[in-house]
């Protein structure tokens, strides 16, 4: 389907620390996380103007020196209980310490050859100005081809797709688009950390359900009497980040089911749905009656080893993706033209390419299990995703941040804590997340790291 961008020319929208040093004292500190803080009194005039004092005599010709007294951090209230991300935090002292990153979620390998030079020869052909706010109409029509090969869904690429920064982009947009202050908003914890906080910025009500191990099973009837009149979305993530489950056909079934009783939205975030590797994945959007009340989101980067492009979109009905485009004209207006347009090409790679992916990604997948259980981990079952979730508490630690960073000035291997994850961070205390996008010898240096030193 052949489609042209009608979005008008005058309408074209422009949009706009420290780290935290962990120790055994600071578990406080990131608990903090979840916690609201008090407001920081407001400064006088006066104390905050720099003050200029002359040393000497201006006639004897030396030079004025400026003194500045220190400022106080400034945020809005909406995000004053929010601190810089766990994964800036766990990379910087990845760097600090010298050790392997399996921490952060992002390859240490490039993407595939054919897509990079599709953007390459996109530039070259001069596709660099602003492209349609929701997109380049020859990835939003490969957008719609590939989710009909994945659900049999049939969507109008000009009416139904819009392409964003990124899927963090689109949950920001979709959550800014359709969610007013006090609606209530259900979410699995634990969770991807920009949920929380666009769901702060939109002025939302979250509600958890905590998924718990060995299997993160759904708590169907919690999530039935969590559920009330003021309950406008839940948001779910499959395959799930940071546990590596994946929702089965029961529990997005009873999900749905509940969603139609109760008139309410679901918003999905799918980008590992080509990491699927127990079980099909299978998108909510196509199970009966679900298409007109879900958004859809997902990503280049996870599938394609891009994460840097930060190309993503949102599938939706008309009557949804009014709202999430509305949002996204004035968050980023569009998405970077010649990375779109390789985009198209990736999408319309072969089948073959994600069998391959899925065979690279579970050889990888099998180092990093086999290891953590070598070197005396809990590992508990990830079906899809490229991470896997351990309990900590075999080696004596008190909670999953005072872990990590044992593992980091110790063993020279980062994780992520997962306790920044859930609404109540006890939650998470006794697990950590290691990821396995990374080469095979990264991989098994760091497993070998874990054997040789870790000690129960």
């Amino acid at each position: 389907m052949q489609i042209q961008c009608t979005w008008p020319a005058n309408e074209m929208r422009f949009g706009s620390s420290s780290l935290i040093n962990l120790s055994k004292h600071l578990y406080a500190d990131f608990r903090f996380v979840r916690t609201k803080t008090a407001a920081t009194p407001r400064p006088s005039f006066s104390a905050t103007m720099s003050t200029v004092s002359t040393q000497n005599d201006v006639v004897s010709g030396q030079s004025e020196s400026i003194q500045k007294t220190q400022q106080p951090l400034q945020v809005a209230k909406r995000l004053e209980k929010f601190k810089t991300t766990i994964f800036t935090q766990m990379s910087s002292l990845a760097i600090k310490y010298g050790a392997i990153n399996l921490g952060q979620g992002f390859p240490n390998f490039d993407g595939p050859e054919f897509v990079k030079e599709a953007a390459i020869q996109a530039v070259i052909d001069g596709k660099n100005q602003y492209a349609c706010g929701y997109g380049v109409p020859d990835l939003n029509s490969a957008i719609a081809e590939r989710f009909k090969k994945d659900t049999g869904l049939v969507v109008d690429p000009e009416k139904e797709i819009t392409v964003t920064s990124g899927c963090t982009e689109a949950i920001a947009a979709t959550m800014l688009g359709l969610i007013n202050p006090g609606d209530e908003v259900i979410l699995f914890a634990p969770f991807y950390d920009s949920y929380e906080a666009t769901l702060s910025m939109a002025g939302a009500k979250v509600k958890g359900i905590t998924l718990r191990p060995p299997d993160f099973s759904v708590p169907i009837d919690e999530l039935k009497s969590t559920i009330s009149k003021n309950t406008r979305a839940i948001l779910l993530n499959t395959p799930h980040n940071p546990t590596g489950k994946m929702f089965t056909r029961e529990e997005l079934n009873e999900i749905a089911s509940l969603c139609i009783e109760n008139d309410v939205l679901v918003f999905t975030d799918e980008v590992y749905d080509k990491l699927a590797f127990e079980m099909d994945h299978i998108s909510l959007a196509s199970l009966p009656g679900m298409y007109e009340r879900t958004v859809t989101m997902n990503s280049l980067g996870k599938t394609f080893s891009l994460t840097g492009w930060k190309i993503g979109w949102a599938i939706a009905p008309p009557h949804l993706t009014w709202g999430v485009r509305q949002a996204h004209s004035y968050l980023t207006f569009a998405t970077s033209t010649p990375m779109q347009w390789a985009a198209a090409t990736a999408l319309r790679a072969p089948d073959s390419y994600y069998v391959e992916l899925k065979r690279d990604y579970q050889a990888k997948k099998a180092i990093l299990v086999e290891g953590l259980k070598a070197a005396g981990f809990k590992v508990y079952p990830s079906s899809g995703t490229y991470f896997v979730v351990v309990d900590h508490t075999p080696f004596g630690l008190e909670n999953d941040v005072a872990f990590c960073e044992y593992l980091i000035k110790e063993i020279g291997v980062v994780a992520i804590p997962t306790s920044v994850f859930y609404l109540n961070p006890e939650d998470g205390k006794n697990l950590v997340r290691f990821t396995f996008c990374k080469d095979e010898g990264t991989l098994r240096a760091a497993v070998d790291r874990m054997k040789e030193k870790l000690r129960k």
